[in-house]
Protein backbone atom coordinates (compact mmCIF):
# COMPACT_ATOMS: atom_id res chain seq x y z
CA UNK A 1 0.00 0.00 0.00
CA UNK A 2 1.25 3.35 -0.94
CA UNK A 3 1.89 5.87 1.74
CA UNK A 4 -0.68 8.06 0.11
CA UNK A 5 -3.36 5.34 -0.01
CA UNK A 6 -2.47 4.81 3.44
CA UNK A 7 -3.26 8.15 5.29
CA UNK A 8 -6.05 8.71 2.53
CA UNK A 9 -7.71 5.89 4.09
CA UNK A 10 -6.53 5.90 8.15
CA UNK A 11 -8.28 9.68 7.56
CA UNK A 12 -11.35 8.28 6.35
CA UNK A 13 -11.84 5.80 8.94
CA UNK A 14 -11.33 8.49 11.83
CA UNK A 15 -13.28 10.89 9.84
CA UNK A 16 -16.87 7.90 9.39
CA UNK A 17 -15.80 7.01 12.92
CA UNK A 18 -15.91 10.28 14.87
CA UNK A 19 -18.41 12.05 12.68
CA UNK A 20 -15.91 15.11 12.09
CA UNK A 21 -17.02 18.23 10.36
CA UNK A 22 -13.10 19.34 9.90
CA UNK A 23 -10.89 16.95 7.96
CA UNK A 24 -7.46 15.54 9.79
CA UNK A 25 -4.46 17.73 9.93
CA UNK A 26 -1.28 16.49 9.44
CA UNK A 27 1.71 18.30 10.76
CA UNK A 28 5.11 17.22 9.98
CA UNK A 29 8.31 18.67 11.10
CA UNK A 30 11.33 18.07 8.53
CA UNK A 31 14.59 20.16 7.50
CA UNK A 32 13.86 20.04 3.58
CA UNK A 33 10.96 20.67 2.17
CA UNK A 34 9.43 17.73 -0.38
CA UNK A 35 9.56 18.67 -4.17
CA UNK A 36 6.79 20.21 -5.45
CA UNK A 37 5.44 21.57 -2.44
CA UNK A 38 4.78 24.87 -2.34
CA UNK A 39 4.98 27.45 0.82
CA UNK A 40 2.30 29.24 2.54
CA UNK A 41 0.60 31.99 0.89
CA UNK A 42 -0.34 35.06 2.64
CA UNK A 43 0.27 36.21 6.11
CA UNK A 44 -1.24 34.78 9.33
CA UNK A 45 -1.87 36.53 12.95
CA UNK A 46 -0.81 33.40 14.46
CA UNK A 47 0.77 30.08 13.70
CA UNK A 48 -2.62 28.18 14.71
CA UNK A 49 -4.11 29.46 11.99
CA UNK A 50 -2.24 27.05 9.58
CA UNK A 51 -4.43 24.09 11.45
CA UNK A 52 -7.48 25.43 9.88
CA UNK A 53 -5.84 26.51 6.36
CA UNK A 54 -4.22 23.30 6.56
CA UNK A 55 -7.66 21.34 6.01
CA UNK A 56 -7.96 22.31 2.68
CA UNK A 57 -4.66 22.64 1.34
CA UNK A 58 -1.12 21.37 1.49
CA UNK A 59 1.83 23.90 2.50
CA UNK A 60 5.14 24.04 4.07
CA UNK A 61 6.08 27.10 6.56
CA UNK A 62 9.19 28.52 7.85
CA UNK A 63 9.82 30.53 10.96
CA UNK A 64 9.64 33.83 8.68
CA UNK A 65 5.77 32.95 8.07
CA UNK A 66 5.49 32.94 11.80
CA UNK A 67 6.57 36.68 11.76
CA UNK A 68 2.99 37.77 13.33
CA UNK A 69 3.52 34.90 16.17
CA UNK A 70 6.25 35.11 18.58
CA UNK A 71 4.13 32.74 20.80
CA UNK A 72 4.19 30.16 18.06
CA UNK A 73 7.89 30.51 17.42
CA UNK A 74 8.61 29.83 20.99
CA UNK A 75 6.52 26.47 21.30
CA UNK A 76 8.08 25.03 18.20
CA UNK A 77 11.21 25.97 19.05
CA UNK A 78 11.83 28.06 15.31
CA UNK A 79 14.77 30.19 15.38
CA UNK A 80 13.46 34.08 16.01
CA UNK A 81 14.65 37.40 14.38
CA UNK A 82 14.98 40.13 16.48
CA UNK A 83 11.81 41.54 15.91
CA UNK A 84 10.03 38.26 17.22
CA UNK A 85 12.49 38.22 20.50
CA UNK A 86 11.06 41.42 21.33
CA UNK A 87 7.12 40.93 20.67
CA UNK A 88 7.88 37.86 22.64
CA UNK A 89 9.08 39.82 25.43
CA UNK A 90 6.50 42.09 25.01
CA UNK A 91 3.64 39.58 25.04
CA UNK A 92 4.97 38.08 28.33
CA UNK A 93 5.16 41.43 30.10
CA UNK A 94 1.40 41.64 29.34
CA UNK A 95 0.50 38.26 30.49
CA UNK A 96 2.67 38.91 33.76
CA UNK A 97 0.60 42.21 34.63
CA UNK A 98 -2.79 39.90 33.68
CA UNK A 99 -1.61 37.20 35.90
CA UNK A 100 -2.61 35.33 32.61
CA UNK A 101 1.14 33.79 32.04
CA UNK A 102 3.35 34.14 35.44
CA UNK A 103 7.61 33.98 34.78
CA UNK A 104 6.44 30.54 37.38
CA UNK A 105 4.28 30.01 34.69
CA UNK A 106 6.62 29.33 31.90
CA UNK A 107 8.07 26.39 32.85
CA UNK A 108 5.22 24.04 32.72
CA UNK A 109 4.41 25.10 28.86
CA UNK A 110 5.91 22.51 26.37
CA UNK A 111 8.73 23.99 23.86
CA UNK A 112 9.58 21.47 20.75
CA UNK A 113 12.89 19.68 21.75
CA UNK A 114 14.16 19.99 18.74
CA UNK A 115 14.65 22.83 16.13
CA UNK A 116 13.21 22.13 12.60
CA UNK A 117 14.27 24.82 9.85
CA UNK A 118 10.30 23.46 8.31
CA UNK A 119 6.94 22.71 9.86
CA UNK A 120 4.62 21.21 7.18
CA UNK A 121 0.73 21.48 7.03
CA UNK A 122 -1.62 19.62 5.01
CA UNK A 123 -4.53 17.49 5.21
CA UNK A 124 -3.91 14.16 6.52
CA UNK A 125 -5.36 12.09 3.13
CA UNK A 126 -2.31 14.46 1.53
CA UNK A 127 0.28 14.36 4.33
CA UNK A 128 3.75 14.77 1.86
CA UNK A 129 5.23 12.64 4.37
CA UNK A 130 4.43 10.33 7.70
CA UNK A 131 3.11 12.83 10.23
CA UNK A 132 4.73 13.61 13.28
CA UNK A 133 1.14 15.03 14.51
CA UNK A 134 -2.39 14.56 13.27
CA UNK A 135 -4.71 17.20 14.90
CA UNK A 136 -8.36 16.84 15.05
CA UNK A 137 -10.99 19.79 15.96
CA UNK A 138 -13.65 17.52 18.02
CA UNK A 139 -16.51 18.20 20.00
CA UNK A 140 -16.76 17.03 23.75
CA UNK A 141 -18.78 13.78 22.48
CA UNK A 142 -15.92 12.75 20.11
CA UNK A 143 -13.43 13.87 22.80
CA UNK A 144 -15.01 11.32 24.85
CA UNK A 145 -14.25 8.58 22.49
CA UNK A 146 -10.81 9.41 22.02
CA UNK A 147 -10.35 9.91 25.68
CA UNK A 148 -11.09 6.10 25.76
CA UNK A 149 -8.65 5.30 22.69
CA UNK A 150 -6.33 7.06 24.33
CA UNK A 151 -6.43 4.65 27.54
CA UNK A 152 -6.29 1.43 25.50
CA UNK A 153 -3.98 2.45 23.33
CA UNK A 154 -1.15 4.49 25.41
CA UNK A 155 -2.58 3.02 28.83
CA UNK A 156 -3.48 7.16 30.01
CA UNK A 157 -5.81 9.55 30.59
CA UNK A 158 -4.78 12.61 27.73
CA UNK A 159 -4.05 15.87 29.66
CA UNK A 160 -5.87 18.71 28.99
CA UNK A 161 -4.21 21.65 28.36
CA UNK A 162 -5.01 25.08 28.29
CA UNK A 163 -2.90 28.72 26.86
CA UNK A 164 -1.15 28.44 24.28
CA UNK A 165 -2.97 26.58 22.34
CA UNK A 166 -0.06 25.74 20.16
CA UNK A 167 1.52 24.19 22.83
CA UNK A 168 -0.44 21.38 22.20
CA UNK A 169 2.29 20.05 19.31
CA UNK A 170 5.39 20.66 21.23
CA UNK A 171 3.56 18.27 23.90
CA UNK A 172 2.64 15.47 21.38
CA UNK A 173 6.17 15.64 19.92
CA UNK A 174 7.97 15.85 23.07
CA UNK A 175 6.19 12.98 25.04
CA UNK A 176 4.78 10.42 22.29
CA UNK A 177 1.64 10.32 23.63
CA UNK A 178 -1.54 12.06 22.49
CA UNK A 179 -2.89 15.23 24.39
CA UNK A 180 -6.02 17.53 24.12
CA UNK A 181 -6.22 21.46 24.09
CA UNK A 182 -9.30 23.45 24.84
CA UNK A 183 -7.33 26.44 23.18
CA UNK A 184 -6.64 29.86 24.00
CA UNK A 185 -8.08 32.68 23.65
CA UNK A 186 -6.10 33.54 21.24
CA UNK A 187 -6.74 30.50 18.69
CA UNK A 188 -10.71 31.09 19.39
CA UNK A 189 -10.49 34.24 18.05
CA UNK A 190 -8.10 33.52 15.04
CA UNK A 191 -9.95 30.35 13.90
CA UNK A 192 -13.09 30.19 12.67
CA UNK A 193 -13.60 26.29 13.12
CA UNK A 194 -12.85 26.61 16.86
CA UNK A 195 -16.33 27.79 18.05
CA UNK A 196 -17.29 27.37 21.66
CA UNK A 197 -17.98 23.68 21.31
CA UNK A 198 -14.74 22.60 20.00
CA UNK A 199 -11.60 21.54 21.29
CA UNK A 200 -8.38 20.47 19.64
CA UNK A 201 -7.35 16.41 20.03
CA UNK A 202 -3.73 15.78 18.85
CA UNK A 203 -2.77 12.42 17.78
CA UNK A 204 1.21 11.34 17.54
CA UNK A 205 1.41 10.69 13.82
CA UNK A 206 3.25 7.24 15.23
CA UNK A 207 0.29 5.68 16.49
CA UNK A 208 -2.22 7.04 13.92
CA UNK A 209 -3.01 3.23 12.80
CA UNK A 210 -3.80 1.94 16.10
CA UNK A 211 -6.05 5.27 17.42
CA UNK A 212 -8.04 4.70 14.18
CA UNK A 213 -8.55 0.78 15.15
CA UNK A 214 -9.33 1.68 18.20
CA UNK A 215 -11.80 4.42 17.74
CA UNK A 216 -13.58 2.54 15.64
CA UNK A 217 -14.17 -0.10 17.95
CA UNK A 218 -15.00 2.50 20.89
CA UNK A 219 -17.37 4.42 18.47
CA UNK A 220 -19.31 1.50 17.60
CA UNK A 221 -19.47 0.45 21.27
CA UNK A 222 -20.64 3.55 22.41
CA UNK A 223 -23.51 3.59 19.90
CA UNK A 224 -24.55 0.81 21.18
CA UNK A 225 -24.13 1.43 25.09
CA UNK A 226 -25.68 4.51 24.35
CA UNK A 227 -29.10 3.04 22.98
CA UNK A 228 -28.69 0.53 26.12
CA UNK A 229 -28.67 3.32 28.46
CA UNK A 230 -32.09 5.43 26.50
CA UNK A 231 -33.94 2.25 26.74
CA UNK A 232 -33.13 2.04 30.62
CA UNK A 233 -34.18 5.76 31.17
CA UNK A 234 -37.42 4.99 29.15
CA UNK A 235 -38.40 1.90 30.72
CA UNK A 236 -37.46 3.45 34.43
CA UNK A 237 -38.80 6.86 33.95
CA UNK A 238 -42.09 4.70 33.30
CA UNK A 239 -41.87 2.91 36.50
CA UNK A 240 -39.85 -0.41 35.76
CA UNK A 241 -37.07 -1.73 37.20
CA UNK A 242 -35.17 -3.51 34.63
CA UNK A 243 -32.39 -5.88 35.43
CA UNK A 244 -29.46 -5.04 33.16
CA UNK A 245 -30.38 -9.22 31.62
CA UNK A 246 -33.59 -7.25 30.67
CA UNK A 247 -32.30 -3.88 29.44
CA UNK A 248 -29.78 -6.23 27.05
CA UNK A 249 -33.01 -7.86 26.00
CA UNK A 250 -35.17 -4.58 25.06
CA UNK A 251 -32.03 -3.49 23.67
CA UNK A 252 -31.46 -6.90 21.34
CA UNK A 253 -35.36 -6.34 20.68
CA UNK A 254 -35.12 -2.69 19.35
CA UNK A 255 -32.57 -3.83 16.61
CA UNK A 256 -35.25 -6.07 15.31
CA UNK A 257 -37.48 -2.94 14.80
Amino acid sequence: MSQETKYAQLAARVTASLDLRQPPVAICFTDSIPAGMSGHAGRVPAGCRFWQDATSTAFATSASDHTLCAIGVYTHNLQPSPPQQIDLMDALKVFAELSYVREEDMASIPVLQSQPRYVLYSPLVDSPMPPDVVVLFVSANQTLILSEATQQVENQTPPAMGRPACAVIPQVMNTGRAALSLGCCGARAYLDVLGDDVAIFAIPGAKLEAYAQHIEALSKANAVLSRFHHIRLRDIGAGQTPTIKESLAALELSGQD
